[in-house]
């Protein structure tokens, strides 16, 4: 290595890396990943693409850091439903959190995993892979929780935890379009209120 590679390397940024990536991911979050632009990204980064690629590769490696930011953050409310006593629980709790994340006033309106990729074209498809990818996993996660639930009769024997586990998905994702297009979170908490009504009775 020479002497002028070791000092880029050595160097230290002149900008905040996890405040950059925050702000990288509202903009997919707002805009998605193909309609968010490198220009949108440096500039809500505060930062020049030279520094984008030096920090975080490319805009699909980005998006990948983003994801991973949403998911550990706003979007961390799966993790904590399934760790709720009762799969009555971790349901309330999965919808109750897709409500609060996807109308916070201080952040875009919907969900990253669900809006992100739904229109993208080619150039868009890793992109669309990995928030497929990130939603079967979550769905995996709802559907292992109720079978335990149902082996700890928490759920009766009869009940199927792949199609609980779709079932809310399937409501979360639902809430986090109406988000979008601007339901209120009253609306949206109703919404998730009535479809806990159909939850399996033990």
């Amino acid at each position: 290595m020479d002497s002028t590679s070791a000092a880029a390397i050595g160097r230290p940024r002149g900008f905040d890396v996890e405040e950059a990536l925050e702000r990288a991911m509202s903009v997919f979050w707002e805009q998605g990943y193909e309609g968010a632009t490198l220009t949108d990204l440096t500039r809500a980064m505060g930062i020049n693409r030279t520094s984008m690629y030096a920090a975080f590769g490319n805009k699909e490696q980005l998006f990948r850091a983003a994801l991973q930011r949403y998911l550990q953050g706003p979007g961390g409310y799966l993790a904590h439903a399934l760790q709720e006593p009762t799969a009555r629980r971790v349901a309330e709790e999965f919808l109750a959190g897709s409500v609060r994340t996807t109308t916070r006033p201080d952040a875009p309106a919907g969900c990253l995993t669900v809006q992100g990729a739904l229109s993208a074209g080619d150039a868009g498809r890793p992109a669309r892979d990995a928030l497929m990818t990130c939603r079967e996993q979550a769905w995996s996660h709802l559907r292992e929780r109720f079978g335990k639930a149902v082996d700890d009769g928490d759920l009766p024997p009869e009940a199927d935890p792949g199609l609980l586990a779709r079932y809310l998905m399937t409501v979360g994702n639902g809430i986090a379009v109406q988000a979008a297009t601007g339901a209120s979170r009253d609306e949206l908490q109703r919404v998730a209120d009535c479809a806990l009504r159909h939850w399996p009775p033990l």
